[in-house]
């Protein structure tokens, strides 16, 4: 499909298609922290939960990376 493989398509999904999602992600941490007045502590743990699990996704593209996968 326009000239590219699927392997080409699959990375260009992962990469901004996750990171989009990621975003969105963000967005919706912060309006449920905002609804419900988590305050500043409880903003900070939502968004530091969630930390976690981009750093995952990074760690995962830097190991891979280094690797040379």
């Amino acid at each position: 499909m326009f000239g590219l493989t699927e392997e080409q398509i699959a990375e260009f999904g992962v990469t901004y298609g996750l990171g989009a999602f990621v975003l969105f992600m963000l967005f919706i941490v912060w309006n449920l922290a905002r609804q419900s007045k988590a305050g500043r502590f409880g903003t900070f743990v939502l968004f530091f939960v969630l930390a976690f699990g981009i750093l995952g996704f990074i760690a995962k593209t830097v190991i891979q990376f280094v690797l040379g996968l």
